[in-house]
C-alpha cells in the first residue's frame, strides 16, 4: 500500500444531478475497502495513476480549507462526505482527518450526509453527537450481503455485514442521527435472491434504521473490468451469464422487474420499511448563490 500526502486547492466541490445534496467532500483520493463493484476506479486517471485501491492520497490540509470555505457562506448546504472514497478507510485509524472535520462541521452547524463501510467511524461517536445536536446528520452504510465469504471476496477490507448493521445501531442509539442501510449494488445472481433480501431488511428493521435503499449493479468503464476480473476468478460458472447479462444489447428490464416486483418491493411492505431519504435533507433553493473559493 502506499500513501501520498498532498495539498487540495479546495474542500468542496459541486455536484451536478438529482441528489439531496450539492456539495462532495472526499478526504483521500483511492481507497483501501477494494470493493470490486466501486464506481470510483476510473477517478485515479486524473492522477495519473491506475493504482485506486493499492495508492491513497491523503489531503493534509482537507480541514483547514473546508473551514475557510464554509465561513464564506452564510447559506448551509447539505454536504456529503465521502461520495466517492470511503473516509474510514484504514489509513484513517492514524490521520484522525475525520475527527478535523466533523469539529468543523460542529462549529458551523454545517449539514451532512456520511457514507462509510467501516465501523472504525464508531471513533468519532461524540462528534457525530454534537452535530447531531445542531443540524442534519445522515449516516449510512453500504450493506449488500450476508455471506461473509461472498462479501471477503466482493468487499476485502471492508467492515463485515454484521458489524456495520451493529455500528448503525450504536449510532441509531446514541445519537439523534438518522441512520440507513444502502443496499447498492444488488449484484445479479449473487446477492438478488429473496433470502439475502429478506436478511437485509429484517436486520434493517431490527436495528430500527430510518431507511433502506436499494440499488442496481451497473458496470462501466474501469468498473466493468475489475469487477469481470472478479467474476472470472472467484465466480468462474457465472462468467458465461454475465457476459450475456451486461452486453450492451441485452434487455435487462425483465429481471429488474421481478427484482423489486417480486423481491424487494413485497419485502419493504412486509417490513414496513422506507426508501424516501430524501425527505430527511433540508432542502436549499439557493444553490445558484453558492461562493466556494
Amino acid at each position: 500500500m502506499k500513501y501520498q500526502k498532498i495539498q487540495c486547492k479546495s474542500a468542496l466541490h459541486k455536484v451536478n444531478g438529482k441528489f439531496p445534496y450539492k456539495l462532495d467532500l472526499n478526504i483521500y483520493r483511492g481507497c483501501e475497502h477494494g470493493c470490486k463493484y466501486c464506481y470510483a476506479c476510473y477517478s485515479h486517471r486524473y492522477l495519473n495513476s491506475e493504482d485506486y485501491f493499492d495508492e491513497i492520497f491523503i489531503k493534509e490540509n482537507i480541514a483547514e480549507r473546508l473551514d475557510q470555505e464554509l465561513s464564506k457562506n452564510k447559506k448551509k448546504l447539505v454536504v456529503n462526505i465521502g461520495g466517492v472514497c470511503d473516509s474510514y478507510q484504514p489509513i484513517e485509524a492514524q490521520t484522525l482527518i475525520m475527527r478535523d472535520i466533523l469539529k468543523v462541521m460542529i462549529k458551523h452547524k454545517n449539514p451532512i450526509i456520511l457514507s462509510t463501510k467501516s465501523n472504525l467511524i464508531l471513533r468519532d461517536i461524540d462528534l457525530i453527537q454534537a452535530l447531531s445536536e445542531v443540524t442534519t446528520v445522515i449516516i449510512a452504510s453500504t450493506i449488500t450481503i450476508k455471506s461473509e465469504m461472498d462479501q471477503r471476496i466482493i468487499e476485502p477490507n471492508a467492515s463485515t455485514s454484521e458489524e456495520r448493521f451493529i455500528m448503525l445501531e450504536t449510532i441509531r442509539k446514541q445519537t439523534n442521527a438518522i441512520v440507513g442501510v444502502h443496499c447498492m449494488p444488488i449484484m445479479p445472481f449473487i446477492n438478488d435472491t429473496y433470502e439475502n433480501m429478506e436478511y437485509l431488511m429484517r436486520r434493517t428493521k431490527e436495528i430500527d434504521a430510518h431507511y433502506f435503499l436499494p440499488g442496481t449493479l451497473y458496470l462501466r468503464g474501469a468498473t466493468r473490468k475489475v469487477y469481470f476480473s472478479m467474476i472470472q476468478k472467484n465466480y468462474p460458472h457465472l462468467n458465461q451469464k454475465y457476459t450475456q447479462f451486461f452486453s450492451y444489447d441485452f434487455d435487462r428490464s425483465p429481471y429488474k422487474k421481478h427484482l423489486y416486483g417480486e423481491i424487494v418491493m413485497p419485502l419493504k411492505k412486509a417490513y414496513n420499511i422506507n426508501s424516501n431519504y430524501m425527505k430527511f435533507v433540508p432542502k436549499d433553493k439557493n444553490i445558484e448563490q453558492l461562493s466556494l473559493f
